[in-house]
């Protein structure tokens, strides 16, 4: 039995692209290390995977600060289009330090405590750019990842890029919902 070219080419690019692909069953890579002074700050979310405590219309900032025992301070704001805001605070605790891209996420909320937080932590720095200016964030389970930009808005290239990045990561970035701020 003979493989015609164009056969054994198309099993040659399938079998690379598998190769290459990432594991979904294996978690994704991080950030090789974070400045947690520096990624401090306002972020505005520029995309998101779809969530079920935010609705698809709300524009949405997270702020962190450092504080003094080594976690960050969170604050999450979503503005829904009639202008009222939706806020929840939390603390984020490094769970990897000296990297400090994998951080377990704890809010403020009677149930809060009540919400297990896996050891591998719920809060996933996978991307951040030499400049601090946009990152990309998700869960090692990939049910959630979001765009974040130190802007509004952001060039049409680096949301190829980030995007390229994401689905290199695993991560389905066909169903994601942009922030309406956009």
């Amino acid at each position: 039995m003979s493989i015609s070219p164009r056969r054994l080419s198309a099993l040659a690019c399938l079998l690379l692209s598998a190769c290459s692909a990432p594991s979904v069953t294996s978690p994704p890579a991080t950030a090789a290390k974070v400045d947690l002074a520096r990624y401090a700050g306002r972020w505005y979310e520029i995309a998101r995977l779809p969530m079920p405590f935010q609705r698809a219309e709300d524009a949405a900032v997270a702020e962190y600060a450092a504080n003094p025992d080594g976690t960050l301070a969170v604050h999450n704001i979503a503005t829904r289009p009639d202008g009222t805001k939706q806020e929840i605070r939390g603390t984020a605790t490094v769970l990897n330090a000296p990297q400090n891209t994998k951080l377990a996420v704890r809010f403020d909320t009677w149930f809060g405590p009540l919400i297990p937080v896996s050891e591998q932590g719920n809060y996933w720095i996978l991307h951040v750019d030499a400049g601090y200016q946009h990152a990309l964030v998700g869960t090692p389970n990939r049910r959630y990842l979001w765009l974040l930009s130190r802007t509004a808005k952001i060039s049409p290239a680096t949301d190829a890029a980030l995007l390229a990045k994401a689905r290199a990561l695993g991560y389905d970035t066909t169903v994601l919902v942009r922030d309406p701020q956009l």
